[in-house]
């Protein structure tokens, strides 16, 4: 299961801005895994949830979006929608596609508190 690692990925990414930002805790954690991404979310959800206890993310609310894929018909050429990199395009029923969106794994924002007065 990788998204194990990519939890403790995000896990440290956000854990190095709370240091450089100097906040202790985050309520809220929005990320976006694209359908073409190749992440389960649930299992990310999972993982995350796991790793939390201890950290700053803990007791966090996790909100974990999940936007169509896109990609460009080299035949037909135009832009379409695609929930997985083995779909046909849309359009025209060709495999000559090439995935253009949809592809990432993001943090969008966080919800940041600073319960620590700063000296």
């Amino acid at each position: 299961m990788h998204e194990l690692s990519l939890a403790g990925g995000i896990l440290r990414l956000v854990e190095d801005a709370a240091q450089r930002e100097r906040f202790s805790r985050v309520s809220h954690l929005h990320l976006e895994a694209g359908a073409l991404s190749g992440v389960e979310v649930r299992a990310l959800r999972f993982a995350l949830e796991a790793l939390q206890p201890g950290t700053c993310l803990e007791g966090a609310e996790i909100l974990i979006d999940e936007p169509a894929g896109s990609a460009w018909c080299l035949r037909c050429a135009c832009s379409v929608t695609i929930h997985s990199r083995a779909d046909a395009c849309p359009q025209c029923g060709g495999h000559q596609i090439q995935a253009t969106g949809g592809t990432e794994l993001k943090v969008l924002d966080l919800l940041v508190h600073d319960d620590e007065p700063i000296a």
